[in-house]
């Protein structure tokens, strides 16, 4: 999709925003692949009162809107997203636990929610440990690893919806959360989470996470990514059929697909989104064509022309 802006909208909208509002603010570099350009506006509210001030100024506003929290689910292309993004501040990183019940803020980052709930003796999201999200993105994609999810113990959410301007919380059945995705628009704001955990000890918990951690160093690559590029074909592995069309390494300009494990697609450091993306496009066309199975990406692409045959 093309969310290049007119210059009118921008400029009314930063001039609603005031200070709030940073013109041109390096994008790429706030997600795990650190290629890619800039948000024609930019805007980290503070806590929710400050989110819902950015609520109204949108509300009245044709500029596109994206939420980003921990970039770890993203591509920007090279010239960037010619609208508002917006994120969360340290006020959204708050953890209260209550029992076997635990309140997380948006911004809070999942490996930090993982290893706090282990060590109140609180079993259930260990998994967290090893993705470099945050609550409020693992709520959006139904994050999840090591045989479990956020459905597993969501129980209720709470979101600001940026075309009302309103703030609500509701169950996690109101979702309809499936494999990496959820109900949720793309101007609703997860600000908090509530899980139910199950109660435990914490060497147990301590355990499990280093187990975790051990097996995603020996397995999975470092360096600039984004995790696993594509979701699981049902009944198949992404990986297991990029691997069998002999992808691994495979190259364009500043992007490879990993030699380590076949469904992380590298980037240079100061290398090309755009690389990347060609890189995707690549390995899917030579899926489809050898496997007959299309795959779908998980990562989100921002900025680029929409795909000619309408794939995400």
């Amino acid at each position: 999709m093309d969310l290049m802006t007119p210059l009118h909208d921008l400029h009314t909208l930063g001039r609603t925003l005031g200070p709030l509002a940073h013109p041109d603010h390096p994008l790429g570099a706030r997600t795990t692949y650190r290629v890619g350009g800039t948000a024609a506006l930019f805007v980290e509210a503070v806590d929710e009162d400050q989110l819902l001030e950015v609520a109204r100024a949108v509300a009245g506003s044709a500029v596109p809107v994206l939420v980003v929290g921990k970039g770890s689910n993203l591509l920007v292309a090279d010239r960037g997203f010619g609208g508002l993004v917006v994120s969360l501040g340290s006020g959204f990183e708050s953890l209260d636990i209550d029992g076997e019940r635990v309140r997380a803020g948006a911004a809070l980052s999942l490996p930090v929610l993982a290893r706090r709930t282990a060590a109140a003796g609180l079993h259930g999201l260990e998994w967290a440990v090893g993705v470099p999200g945050s609550v409020g993105g693992a709520v959006r994609m139904n994050a999840g690893g090591h045989g479990s999810d956020t459905a597993a113990t969501l129980v209720t959410y709470r979101w600001v919806d940026l075309v009302t301007a309103a703030v609500d919380e509701a169950p996690a059945e109101r979702l309809g959360l499936g494999y990496r995705r959820s109900g949720l628009a793309a101007t609703d704001v997860v600000v908090a989470a509530v899980h139910r955990l199950e109660r435990g000890r914490p060497e147990e918990g301590r355990a499990l996470i280093d187990e975790i951690v051990r097996w995603r160093r020996a397995n999975q690559p470092g360096g600039s990514n984004a995790g696993s590029v594509f979701s699981n074909p049902p009944g198949d592995s992404a990986g297991r059929l990029i691997d069998r069309c002999g992808l691994k390494g495979f190259r364009i300009g500043t992007a490879e697909v990993s030699p380590r494990h076949a469904n992380f697609i590298q980037a240079d450091t100061g290398g090309s989104a755009d690389d990347v993306r060609r890189v995707i496009d690549h390995v899917r066309s030579v899926v489809a064509a050898t496997t007959g199975v299309v795959l779908q990406t998980e990562v989100q692409m921002i900025g680029f022309p929409p795909d000619p045959e309408g794939r995400p």
